[in-house]
């Protein structure tokens, strides 16, 4: 395993953001959804393309908690730009199954 400094860590911005759109994204190479993930005021509302189609539904995924990184460059992923990196887990049958925060917290809150 590689080690980094601290420093290197510091400079990834985890934040939680509450998901407030979720719907299929058929033009993707791999099963995946559009995402439209609000962040709060200070960063607000980010697009992001998650493949975690295996254990969620649209409807499910609105109004859920999830941590992602925020402050990677947008990247075209077919016709929208990913303006966050929504993280997760793979199981041990290689399904993504979300990071997310046991408790609210306040939008835009960062992982430290």
């Amino acid at each position: 395993m590689q080690q980094i400094e601290w420093s290197d860590f510091t400079k990834v911005e985890l934040r939680v953001g509450k998901v407030i759109a979720a719907e299929s994204f058929p033009e993707a190479r791999k099963p995946a959804y559009r995402l439209q993930i609000d962040f709060g005021p200070e960063i607000g509302v980010r697009k992001s393309s998650a493949q975690i189609t295996a254990l969620y539904e649209p409807d499910s995924l609105v109004g859920k908690l999830v941590v992602a990184v925020v402050n990677f460059p947008p990247k075209q992923i077919g016709p929208i730009m990913s303006e966050c990196l929504v993280t997760g887990f793979h199981n041990a049958n290689g399904q993504v199954t979300l990071c997310i925060p046991e408790h609210e917290v306040p939008l835009g809150t960062r992982l430290l």
